[in-house]
């Protein structure tokens, strides 16, 4: 029970002067009890640290023996003086043309297998964002009107909405589609879902081929994902029809996946890479904000209307070695957790029919608990990837002294207590910070539980204000909001974090390869000197 009040957070809402009844020009409060994110660096599982340095040893083996042969070989080296070393080599060894070419030929295969058998590096060379047009902006206030003239709603419905998008982090220019407003009209329909996503995806990807100068034919893998809209033919084949792209190309479209569904196809067109290299791969990030929308009257199928509005991302990759002179990026590592064997993860976040058979997307109240517990194997798993060898070292040392002297841990011990675990300060792994921009909420608790600073979650919460919820594209919009503040530099690290149904929480890491500088082609210009903005 205990620990069941822990993970309840209360807050004292303020609900104004009471207009009729016995209390009638009063005020009246009321107390709000929510499910808060669990404080998951304080309870760490150690199966995912021992994940996540299997990862390490298994990548990076000869980085452990090297050393040894080096020191080996000095310490041969460094007993003969110089005479003794050219007497050695000159002197005392024979050598005849069999043996030298022999050596040679034996050297220059174990270089050639070490070079062909090792992965090939994967390169992101540009990315855009998709920019709506200026007559899908809306308001807090005018989103509140639309959705009254719409006749959809009851003003129980309204007045819920109307809470949720004041505290939500939300600013007064995000974007959507005008079919969700339009009166008695199903919006969600295969026409207007086709409308909407062929708008954001080909002026994403028009911007991303003119940016890097690359023909659509040559493009040789296509990752398109879309959580909720799934035509026939799919997304990836209306973008392969639009660019006539070429017939061998390799096709794929991820849907029902989540806002993390953008690091899965990071991952995928990698693997892709991989298994046929030399060539090009283009990710598109989208979700189709008509088929998120809800008309109905339960409020946990109300909240996704408050949050998700229209983006898109397209990315460009390769793992052509050239292709290193013009990249922005090099992938580091992707770390995915899927926590859908549990029955409240796998429900959290659950597309369904009301009572009224409306369809929407219903959110669980226990979806910052079980999201909490996602993140915690996650960046467990990511930790002995990323992190300074003295923070892991101090990190694991405290982990096997919990683990092997339990007893010595007071049950009612507070985290600065001297028996409470050791942090790992992430900021020492990590320049920059892309984490998904789900709501004003979720930023909070990332940011008190990874102790992070306002600036590390700068670029998240401008993309909050400014695009809102953009789904899986949320993450490139931050990106792009760094580049445009002329933060990234030669040999920075970005750490890009995102989560969604099922339930996944995914990381990717990118390395910056040089310089960045500041695009002459973004979905900030116009508005980057506005943020950041005090809360």
């Amino acid at each position: 029970m205990a620990k069941e009040h822990a993970l309840l957070s209360t807050e004292i809402v303020n609900r104004g002067v009471e207009s009729s009844g016995p209390d009638a020009g009063s005020p009246t409060f009321s107390v709000r009890v929510r499910r808060r994110l669990p404080d998951f660096l304080q309870s760490v599982n150690l199966k995912y640290v021992k994940l996540g340095y299997h990862y390490m040893i298994s990548h990076g083996i000869y980085l452990m023996t090297l050393p040894v042969l080096v020191v080996i070989f000095g310490a041969e080296i460094g007993s003969l003086t110089k005479e003794e070393l050219w007497q050695k080599v000159w002197d005392e060894a024979s050598y005849d043309l069999a043996t030298v070419l022999a050596f040679f030929a034996v050297l220059v295969f174990t270089i050639s297998l070490y070079i062909t058998s090792r992965p090939r590096p994967v390169y992101l060379i540009d990315f855009a964002c998709y920019l709506p047009p200026e007559e899908n902006k809306v308001s807090k206030e005018e989103f509140i009107t639309l959705a009254r003239k719409s006749g959809k709603f009851d003003e129980a419905s309204l007045a819920f909405q109307s809470r949720i998008l004041q505290s939500s982090g939300l600013g007064d220019e995000t974007y959507m589609p005008q079919s969700v407003f339009a009166p008695g009209v199903n919006c969600a329909t295969m026409k207007e879902g086709r409308a909407e996503t062929s708008q954001a995806m080909f002026a994403a990807l028009d911007e991303l081929f003119e940016k890097c100068r690359v023909r659509p034919k040559d493009v040789s893998v296509l990752v398109v994902n879309c959580s909720l809209f799934n035509p026939t033919p799919s997304l990836s084949a209306m973008i392969v029809n639009h660019y006539k792209m070429r017939g061998n190309i390799l096709s794929y479209n991820l849907g029902g996946m989540g806002c993390s569904a953008g690091i899965i196809s990071v991952d995928l067109a990698r693997d892709m890479l991989q298994a046929n290299p030399g060539g090009y791969a283009v990710v598109v990030s989208t979700e189709a904000v008509s088929f998120t929308w809800y008309g109905g009257k339960r409020r946990s199928m109300l909240i996704p209307n408050c949050f998700f509005r229209s983006g898109c991302s397209a990315v460009l990759l390769s793992n052509r070695r050239r292709d290193f002179r013009r990249a922005k990026y090099s992938l580091e590592h992707i770390v995915r957790t899927h926590k859908g064997a549990d029955e409240r993860s796998f429900r959290s976040v659950y597309q369904e029919e009301d009572e009224e058979r409306i369809k929407g997307l219903s959110i669980s109240r226990d979806l910052l608990e079980v999201g909490g517990h996602a993140l915690k194997a996650n960046i467990t798993t990511l930790g002995p990837l990323v992190l300074p060898f003295s923070e892991q070292l101090l990190f694991f040392a405290a982990l096997l002294y919990r683990h092997f002297f339990p007893s010595k841990q007071s049950k009612a011990s507070s985290p600065a207590s001297t028996n409470a675990p050791y942090i790992p300060d992430y900021k020492r792994a990590f320049e920059h910070f892309c984490m998904h921009a789900a709501s004003r909420e979720v930023l909070d608790h990332l940011q008190r539980n990874l102790d992070l600073t306002d600036a590390n979650l700068e670029a998240s919460r401008a993309v909050l204000h400014r695009f809102g919820n953009t789904s899986s594209s949320s993450i490139w919009y931050e990106l792009a909001y760094l580049e445009s503040k002329g933060k990234v530099r030669a040999g920075d690290r970005v750490w890009q974090l995102a989560f969604g149904s099922g339930f996944k929480c995914n990381s990717a890491v990118w390395r910056a390869v040089r310089r960045v500088r500041k695009p002459t082609r973004s979905p900030w210009l116009g508005s980057i000197d506005r943020y950041p903005i005090g809360n």
